[in-house]
């Protein structure tokens, strides 16, 4: 086996514990009260964006393209209401 093979699977094994990581105290934070659910909830709209556009496209690298680009979009929004609604107040 190639050393860039074991590599990848190396790199791909530690992203993965690192997301289960994230996951499990994200949880927990939940759970103890130290994150609001809304700010939760907002953090996994990219994540059921992706889900979406992956069933819908052909492929599940234009899913997560689209899904980049929408969230791209969503930020510049809620940047600009953002700063509208502070020119106002």
């Amino acid at each position: 086996m190639n050393i860039v093979v074991i590599a990848i699977y190396i790199v791909l094994g530690l992203m993965g514990l690192g997301v289960l990581a994230m996951l499990l105290f994200g949880i927990r934070s939940l759970a103890f009260g130290k994150i609001n659910p809304l700010t939760m909830g907002i953090v996994c709209v990219p994540v059921i964006i992706l889900i979406v556009l992956g069933f819908i496209l052909p492929s599940w690298a234009e899913a997560g393209i689209m899904t980049i680009l929408i969230t791209l979009g969503l930020t510049v929004l809620a940047l600009l209401l953002t700063g509208l609604k502070g020119l106002f107040t």
